[in-house]
C-alpha cells in the first residue's frame, strides 16, 4: 500500500512541476506540451488513487 502512496505523491509532484514550467514558458508550444503533461500526470495520479481505494475496499472484511 505504501508503494502506491509513494507513486501517487511522485505523480502529483511531477504534475505540479510541469504546471510550473508551463506557467513560466514563453513559447506557446512548450506551454501546450507542459499543460498536457501536467494534466496527464494528474489523471494518472487520480487513477492510481482510485485503484488503491478499490483494492482496499475489495479486500476489506465486511461487517454485519
Amino acid at each position: 500500500m505504501k508503494d502506491y502512496l509513494v507513486q501517487i505523491e511522485k505523480l502529483r509532484k511531477d504534475a505540479a512541476e510541469c504546471a510550473l514550467i508551463r506557467d513560466l514558458a514563453t513559447d506557446p508550444g512548450k506551454r501546450e506540451l507542459f499543460d498536457r503533461l501536467a494534466s496527464h500526470l494528474t489523471v494518472l495520479a487520480d487513477q492510481v488513487e482510485m485503484a488503491m481505494l478499490e483494492r482496499k475496499t475489495a479486500t476489506a472484511p465486511s461487517r454485519p
